[in-house]
């Protein structure tokens, strides 16, 4: 089929791209394709083209390009889904809708083994829900976040993939040497990279379940020897940890307030918290700077050297984090 392509030198290809991506100019449907010295950049129409191009726009026969075939176009329109490893997750109240959702997403290019339907919102005091299993079979799957791995059970521990950016952005920060404590450290998303940045790191959960694949994942990461894991209550290792954190991580937003005096004592005389919070959007992090320095009293000087919305929980309610350094005059 013929379409217009913007033709130039091959050593040009990569930057004449990119301009004309920036006037939304590229036709998608259409292949690059390049003739000896020159490459032919199919665009939308010569209009689009920014004028100082439109001299080099040739008409030329271009390669439909194949495209994966998703969801929505067999639905005809676009269901909300959240991927996981190879679990892809729908969230309908509907049954009917759920199940057409399913089949649709099994008969796509989408790379899925397993289609969930959330059956509860999260529950009790470990954080896991009920599922319905609508296509393949089980709930395990393997989660690739930032160049590492993460094997867990959906329906035994709980895991947000929605929060890799913010952890990514916690890890960075770090640097080799720290000591950094985990204070709710679930299957290990923040405790392996940390680890991975040549930190120490101990790592803590209720869930007993979410601590045999924590320790798992420090194997399959490389990182066992640098994560001490822990099944129990934070608080109880109070005592033994006291004064060494570097870094704390504190993702338990509805209730790491209740945490803070054993923050406080696993502090060292520099450290950093990551504190999670969810709050109204009228004052989304005064309650949590104010619980920080009321728990650290005149033992420190806190600073809050980032104040950040991670995502929107509710209506008028945000998930948010203060990074905050606790230091000894």
């Amino acid at each position: 089929m013929s379409v217009p392509c913007v033709a130039v030198e091959r050593e040009r290809g990569e930057a004449v791209r990119k301009r004309l991506a920036d006037a939304d100019a590229l036709d998608g449907d259409h292949e690059i394709a390049v003739d000896g010295d020159t490459i032919y950049i199919p665009v939308v129409a010569p209009e689009a083209v920014p004028d100082d191009l439109a001299a080099a726009i040739v008409e030329r026969d271009a390669a439909e390009r194949d495209r994966p075939l998703t969801p929505a176009a067999i639905l005809g329109y676009e269901p909300s889904l959240e991927r996981l490893g190879d679990i892809v997750i729908v969230d309908e109240d509907d049954d009917e809708r759920a199940r057409e959702i399913a089949e649709a997403v099994m008969a796509s290019d989408v790379p899925c083994e397993t289609v969930l339907n959330r059956a509860s919102p999260i529950e009790g005091e470990l954080r896991v829900r009920r599922w319905d299993v609508l296509a393949g079979n089980g709930t395990e799957t393997v989660h690739r976040e930032y160049g590492h791995e993460f094997l867990l059970d959906v329906a035994e521990v709980y895991f947000s993939p929605r929060l890799a950016t913010e952890r990514h952005r916690v890890v960075e920060q770090v640097e080799s040497g720290e000591t950094a404590i985990d204070m709710f450290a679930g299957v290990g998303p923040y405790a392996v990279p940390l680890a991975s940045r040549g930190a120490d790191v101990v790592a803590c959960d209720l869930n007993e379940r979410a601590v045999e694949y924590l320790r798992e994942n420090a194997e399959r990461n490389g990182v066992a020897d640098r994560v001490t894991a822990i099944a129990g209550d934070v608080r109880e290792i109070a005592d033994e940890h006291a004064g060494t954190a570097d870094r704390l991580v504190m993702n338990l937003p509805h209730s790491a307030g209740e945490f803070l005096d054993t923050a406080v004592r696993l502090a060292g005389d520099d450290c950093t918290i990551h504190y999670y919070d969810i709050q109204h959007e009228d004052d989304p992090f005064g309650p949590g700077t104010r619980a920080i320095r009321a728990a650290a009293g005149d033992a420190y000087d806190v600073t809050v050297e980032t104040e950040r919305v991670v995502r929107s929980y509710a209506p008028h309610e945000y998930n948010v984090c203060l990074d905050v350094r606790l230091s000894r005059e």
